[in-house]
Formats: structure tokens, C-alpha cells, sequence
């Protein structure tokens, strides 16, 4: 099978899926369905120099997630700030018990609520508000939430426990809303460059889990100090939002980002082209800012239906089983007392194997789109994918209650059976989400992106509600 290269794909200035399988065809048919086919008169597609264009997006993918991943995983760090022991212990009952043994189900309602508002914010938004603006800003609001959570991690909190809680969940809420904002923006902005810059975007994100894992590994493994370890992660965090500010303000002046971002005239689902004038730097206009109303949704969901399932499912089932499912699969060998069996072996074979798994799946996508967009195998494989929830449940998942059998024993299943989790999420789910965009008018892929974010999102939550009913039936 041949890849061609699709900077040198002439048919379409969005659309650039090919392949060699005459089987396929259909496929590509429906990924150049575009009402501006050409390129502008005069005005020459530039190259991506240096791959330049492709690694700032990769690296806007790690920032959007890498802060996030960072807030929730300092686990230790939370348990510390909120137990009362920024102080030497009294040996009174911890004041923020309460709060600490429902923490997470707060964090959780903290991210999820201000994610789902600020889609359908940013949805409303997309013709109405500059990309720039709504990148630049929420990047500047995340740096300014992470600025202010590092100050606080050597403050001795122990005396206002409560309202340290109020302001981390104040602080996640912002920080999981404007994280949404910049995403999705970011996302539809890709809709209009090629595929490979999307993959880009979307694999840096799941590097970003990744480095989150092994930062985990790296504090249990050597870190003595709880706060030191959470300092590192949370500057690091402050250092990467303000390189991506840098890097965005110079993907604007990059000529191949600008030939993409160039504006479109033509009035939506109107029945009329118009071809802008030929200009050598055109204005930097995110594809239907000229239009200020509301971009339409029906459509939208009319083309993307059956991605949009692919996408909902994927992350349906990815949820249900990780981390609920995953994290309490125990090693059959946990007696022996072994590091491995013991303090390595959730964080090495859940977080970290799962995420690196789910790169490798995403970074595929840069070389290989099959099936496409119009394929049935795709739901087909996403539907197959079901599979794999009792496999993880007949592990050594503990406490057991209702079903006591396990069927694997050995450590190798979990193993697998997560490698093959997080392969097959990066993979199928980068498809689904790459194709959203390109089977839309070029107008429309903006909000489309948006849309696919919303889908993602969806499927998020479904599974994390379901995942808690999953556990009780175990």
C-alpha cells in the first residue's frame, strides 16, 4: 500500500486521504468533497519546511493535555495537602477527612461540567471570536491557574484546609474549561491542513499522558519529599504552557500554516462560490471567521453520524475499563512482596503501558488511514473492541464480590489485554477524528472539530458513569 505524500496531493487544499486500494476509492471520493477544490490563483502551495508546522502542533498536543495529566496525577500530593500535613502531625483527626475520601468524585464533576459548557461555548464562538484569541487566551488562563497552584505548593495549608480545597477545585474547573477551549480550537484549526497535522496534534496528546506516567514512576522510584516532586511537575507544567504560547504566535508567521489559515468566502450551503481575490499574503483568517453567525449544526451531525458513533464508542469502552477496571488488577504474585508485584506494577502495567500503547496506535495514523471514513469496517472494528471488557473483568481484578473466578492467571494477560486497549483506542480513535473534518466543506471544518471534541467528550462520560456501575457488579 502507498502513501502519498499529501503536501504534494494537488485535488484538494483540505481534503488529502489517499490510497492505492482501488477498494477504497469510495473513501477518497468522500474526503474530496470540498467546495474550494483549488488552490487560489497565483498562489502557490509552500512546503512544510523542517516538518516545522507538524512539531508545533505535536507540541500544542502535549500542552493542551500535559498540565491536566499533571493536576491529576499528583495523587500523593493531594492526600498530603488535604490530610492536614503541611505541619507536623497533633495527632488529631484530620480536619479534611471528609473532604479527601471524595476528592476525586469532586475533581471528577469539576472537569466534566466545565468541559461539556465550554464546547458548546467554543461551538457558539467559532465565527464570532478570532481562533487566535480564544488559543492565546485560554493558554494565558491555564498558565496563570498552574502559576498560582505552584506558589501554593510550599504554602503550609494545614490551617485553611477547606478553603485550599475550594480553590484547587475553583482552579481545576478553569483549568479543565479553558483546556477544552484550547483544544477543540486548536483542533478545528487543523481541520483545514492536512491529515498529518491533525495525527500531530492528537499523538502529542497522548504524550503527554505519557510523560505524566513516567513522571509517576519517577516520584515513587526516587522522590522523599512529596512537595518537591509536585514543585517539579507543576514548574514543568509552567515552563510548557509558555513555550506553546511562543510556539503558536510563531506557527502564524510560518507560510505553510498561513496558506491553510488563509480565509474562505463562500457563503455556507448557499449554492454559490465565490473565489476570493488572489492576494500573496492573504489575511490570517480562520476559515469561516467571516461569517458571523452560528455555523450549522445539522449538517454537521448529518455527515459526521457515523464517525461521531465510532468516536462516542471508542472512548465508551476505553472509560469503562481504564482506569476503574485496569488499575485494580492486582499481580497474582503481590505475597511475595516484590517491588514489582507491589509498588511498580499498576503505574508500569495500567498508566504507563496503556499510554504508550495508545501513542504507538496514534503515530501509526501518519503512515497508514485504513479503513477510511465510508468503511464499515470501521464501526466494525470500534463495535469488536466490546470484547475486551470481560477479559479485563476475568482478571485478577480485586475486591472481588459477585464474581469470584478468575480466568487469566498470570501477570502476562493484563499485560496484553491493555496493550491491545490502548492500541486500538490511539489507532481507531485518530481515525475518526481525522476524517471528521475532512468530509465537511472546508468552511465548516472548524466547527466540525469542535463537534468531534464534543463527541469525544460524550464518550468520556458515559464510560467513566458506567464504570462505577461496572465495579459494583464485579
Amino acid at each position: 500500500m502507498a502513501i502519498v505524500s499529501e503536501d504534494d496531493f494537488p485535488q484538494s487544499s483540505n481534503s488529502t486521504y489517499r490510497t492505492a486500494s482501488s477498494s477504497l476509492r469510495a473513501d477518497q471520493e468522500a474526503l474530496l468533497e470540498k467546495l474550494l477544490d483549488c488552490p487560489l490563483p497565483g498562489l502557490q502551495r509552500p512546503k512544510d519546511r523542517f516538518s516545522g508546522t507538524y512539531i508545533i502542533f505535536f507540541s500544542l498536543g502535549i500542552g493542551g493535555l500535559l498540565p491536566w495529566n499533571f493536576f491529576v496525577t499528583a495523587q500523593e500530593y493531594w492526600i498530603f495537602k488535604l490530610s492536614n500535613c503541611s505541619s507536623p502531625a497533633t495527632g488529631e483527626e484530620p480536619k479534611g477527612s471528609d473532604i479527601l475520601n471524595y476528592f476525586e468524585s469532586y475533581l471528577a464533576v469539576a472537569s466534566t461540567v466545565p468541559s461539556v459548557l465550554c464546547l458548546l461555548v467554543n461551538f457558539l464562538l467559532v465565527n464570532r471570536v478570532p481562533i487566535h484569541v480564544r488559543v492565546l487566551a485560554s493558554l494565558t488562563v491555564m498558565l496563570a491557574i498552574f502559576v498560582v497552584m505552584t506558589v501554593l505548593v510550599k504554602v503550609d495549608t494545614s490551617s485553611w484546609t477547606r478553603s485550599f480545597f475550594a480553590v484547587t477545585i475553583v482552579c481545576m474547573a478553569i483549568l479543565s474549561g479553558t483546556s477544552t477551549i484550547f483544544n477543540s480550537s486548536v483542533f478545528g484549526m487543523t481541520g483545514s491542513f492536512p491529515m498529518r497535522n491533525s495525527q500531530a496534534l492528537i499523538s502529542g496528546g497522548a504524550m503527554g499522558g505519557t510523560l505524566s506516567a513516567v513522571a509517576l514512576l519517577v516520584d515513587l522510584a526516587g522522590a522523599s519529599d512529596v512537595t518537591d516532586s509536585t514543585l517539579a511537575f507543576f514548574l514543568t507544567a509552567d515552563v510548557f504552557l509558555a513555550l506553546c504560547i511562543g510556539l503558536y504566535l510563531l506557527l502564524l508567521q510560518l507560510d505553510y500554516a498561513r496558506y491553510y489559515m488563509r480565509p474562505v468566502w463562500p457563503a455556507v450551503f448557499s449554492g454559490e462560490e465565490q473565489l476570493p481575490q488572489d492576494s500573496p499574503n492573504p489575511p490570517l483568517v480562520a476559515p469561516g471567521s467571516s461569517d458571523s453567525q452560528t455555523p450549522p449544526l445539522r449538517p454537521i451531525l448529518k455527515k459526521t453520524a457515523g464517525l461521531g458513533f465510532c468516536v462516542i464508542y471508542l472512548l465508551f469502552i476505553t472509560s469503562l475499563v481504564f482506569p476503574a477496571i485496569s488499575s485494580n488488577i492486582e499481580s497474582l504474585s503481590k505475597g511475595s512482596g516484590s517491588p514489582w508485584s507491589t509498588k511498580f506494577f499498576v503505574p508500569l502495567t495500567t498508566f504507563l503501558l496503556y499510554n504508550f500503547a495508545d501513542l504507538c496506535g496514534r503515530q501509526i495514523t501518519a503512515w497508514i488511514q485504513v479503513p477510511g471514513p465510508r468503511s464499515k469496517a470501521l464501526p466494525g472494528l470500534v463495535l469488536l473492541r466490546t470484547c475486551l471488557v470481560p477479559l479485563f473483568v476475568f482478571c485478577n481484578y480485586q475486591p472481588r464480590v459477585h464474581l469470584q473466578a478468575v480466568v487469566f492467571q498470570s501477570d502476562v494477560y493484563p499485560v496484553l489485554f491493555t496493550s491491545l486497549l490502548g492500541l486500538s483506542n490511539g489507532y481507531l480513535s485518530t481515525l475518526a477524528l481525522i476524517y471528521g473534518p475532512k468530509i465537511v466543506p472546508r468552511e465548516l471544518a472548524e466547527a466540525t472539530g469542535v463537534v468531534m471534541s464534543f463527541y469525544m467528550c460524550l464518550g468520556l462520560v458515559l464510560g467513566s458513569a458506567c464504570s462505577a456501575l461496572l465495579v459494583h457488579l464485579i
